[in-house]
């Protein structure tokens, strides 16, 4: 039984409606607090009017209400329900600030429902913007010059003494929603009054703009004890330029150095303690490629999408675990589910690379901006596993469904391109970077040129380059045992080989059968097989000589087939369909293989 014995109902917020910024990643998390909550004999209530999610199935919570997840309809079933405490952090930042709300009205104290995990005072020292920035200096981490503001006037002086541009950043906000970068007074009044409009608190922070820095993540799991241990680091593909649900991600980070690394893990630790997180959070750095400067950009006091990366890539139950500790278990207490050796004190240590890549829908809109900065615009992601960051790359783009079967060798090459406009579009992101990147290196212009112009690592640039060297060796070369398994290595399917070749992808596959080169079954088993692992997260590579499984030619089994990303028109209800097919092929005691 948990700790904290008093509790025996408790109301999860969920997050309402699918929107852009507030995705799957809170079905997930909200399902599997749910899960947590029931296996230690609790009862749980659920508040979410999206009808087509998991969690509102009838298998995971004791009670659902379809109904706004606002303070008044809270209010009303916890009048009714009398739960004896709340879980906030798994319902985006409409559970967080549904909670604050609730919190300042004095609803949990009139009631005595106890905030479970990170206490509101907590949730406003990240999400208040001021608040974070005194958290911080306090905590001794470095911050961005920048001046919290309530109107527009205190804005512009305030964008003048920091010069342009400036970076407009909104409380109580997610995806970067109202915020966005001014580069001249008429840019700032717009940005500054949406931004002041979309804020739970009327607050937005003005601050200096450093696109061209890196941008790195860390996901902390923190105990009521103090405990404290960091899951997993990410790294930003297209720097601080880009907001990080519409930038390419890959775990673990590639372009910091041991020195660097763990700098910003002891901040981490140092912040996420001082500002009272309990369970799981975010916090994004700011890192300058030329020096030893950093800062902390922000704190999410709730999973997110980054934390839903986290645990997929890790293999480490982000959500679970931090239910389990909002219960009141302690990190030495709970057992890793993967490795079911270890505890969840254990760090994740990965022996390959994964590729978060978004996807955008801006195609179905005739006049969108298809700018990326720092307001989020996906409306979903892909996530690959490989063993080099090129083969991750390419699998993740044929993942998204856009019709590309990788970084080049497509059906379409695009449109013949200027020097001048490209590198126009090179300093300028919008959702074609990674190819303008591969098309500015095939041009000739030097990979310092492009990191110029573009922010990108030139570590990032250089593994695009091997994906152009190998497209040339691939028209200019015999398609030997030697050319067609660095190929497969270097991400490129079938399909794109067939197209240099003027073969069918079919006579490509018999080709590479021939060879004997056949992709390997590999595990995500969290600790880089240090420890035995039983997992059932399993990836496909050409940069593996074993399979980590074995199964028996006379073995049977039912492949399911999910829908893939997110976009306009196919949604979270497809993951309702598919979960719900693979618990009845279990009941039934099929064995089921989940393809998504």
């Amino acid at each position: 039984m948990p700790k904290n014995e008093s509790l025996k109902k408790i109301l999860v917020l969920g997050s309402g409606a699918i929107k852009i910024g507030e995705a799957g990643e809170f079905d997930y998390s909200g399902s599997q607090c749910l899960k947590a909550i029931h296996e230690d004999g609790i009862k749980s209530v659920l508040i979410n009017p999206n009808i087509a999610t998991i969690q509102t199935d009838t298998r995971f919570a004791d009670q659902v209400y379809l109904l706004p997840v606002t303070p008044d309809y809270v209010e009303s079933i916890i009048e009714k329900e009398r739960p004896d405490g709340v879980m906030l952090a798994y319902g985006g930042q409409t559970a967080l600030n549904c909670g604050v709300k609730l919190e300042d009205a004095g609803i949990f104290k009139k009631y005595d429902v106890k905030v479970l995990g990170t206490q509101v005072e907590g949730i406003k020292n990240t999400e208040d913007r001021q608040l974070f920035k005194d958290s911080m200096k306090e905590a001794g981490v470095p911050v961005l010059k920048s001046r919290t503001v309530t109107n527009f006037e205190d804005a512009k002086k305030t964008a003048e003494e920091l010069s342009y541009p400036v970076i407009v950043r909104v409380a109580y906000t997610l995806g970067g929603r109202g915020g966005g970068i001014a580069h001249n007074e008429i840019e700032l009044h717009e940005i500054v009054e949406r931004g002041i409009k979309a804020s739970l608190v009327g607050q937005v922070l003005v601050e200096e703009y450093i696109g061209h820095w890196k941008q790195i993540e860390y996901e902390v799991m923190q105990d009521y004890d103090g405990n404290n241990v960091i899951v997993c680091n990410m790294e930003n593909v297209l720097s601080m330029k880009v907001h990080t649900g519409d930038n390419i991600v890959v775990a673990p980070s590639q372009t910091i150095n041991n020195n660097e690394y763990h700098m910003l893990r002891t901040a981490a630790l140092r912040a996420t303690k001082h500002v009272g997180i309990v369970g799981e959070c975010n916090i994004q750095y700011a890192l300058d490629a030329d020096s030893d400067r950093y800062v902390a950009i922000e704190i999410n006091p709730r999973l997110s999408r980054s934390s839903a990366l986290a645990s997929k890539a890790t293999g480490y139950p982000l959500a679970y675990m931090s239910a389990k500790i909002g219960l009141g278990y302690n990190l030495s207490e709970l057992v890793n589910r993967i490795t079911k050796s270890t505890t969840a004190c254990f760090e994740p240590s990965l022996d390959y690379i994964v590729c978060k890549h978004p996807r955008w829908d801006f195609s179905k809109f005739e006049l969108a901006n298809r700018k990326l900065g720092v307001t989020m615009k996906s409306v979903g992601e892909v996530m690959a596993v490989g063993r080099t960051f090129e083969e991750s790359l390419q699998k993740a783009i044929r993942m998204l469904d856009i019709g590309n079967d990788g970084l080049v060798l497509n059906r379409s090459n695009g449109e013949k391109i200027s020097e001048e406009d490209l590198e126009y579009k090179l300093s300028h992101h919008d959702d074609q970077i990674l190819y303008n990147v591969a098309i500015a290196l095939k041009m000739g212009i030097t990979v310092d040129r492009i990191y110029e112009l573009s922010a990108i690592d030139p570590w990032f640039i250089e593994k695009i380059q091997n994906i152009v060297n190998t497209e040339s060796k691939l028209k200019e070369s015999e398609l030997n045992e030697s050319v067609m398994r660095e190929s497969k290595k270097m991400g490129f399917s079938d399909n794109q080989i067939a197209r240099v070749k003027e073969k069918t992808p079919d006579e490509i596959r018999e080709i590479r059968k021939n060879f004997g080169i056949i992709p390997a079954v590999k595990q995500i088993d969290t600790l880089a097989a240090e420890w035995p692992a039983v997992t059932n997260y399993l990836y496909l590579t050409y940069g593996g000589n074993s399979n980590d499984i074995k199964v028996s030619p006379e073995e049977k089994g039912i492949v399911v087939v999910g829908a893939g990303p997110y976009r306009i028109g196919s949604s979270v209800e497809f993951d309702w369909g598919t979960v719900n097919m693979v618990w009845g092929l279990q009941e039934n005691g099929e064995k089921k293989h989940l393809c998504c």
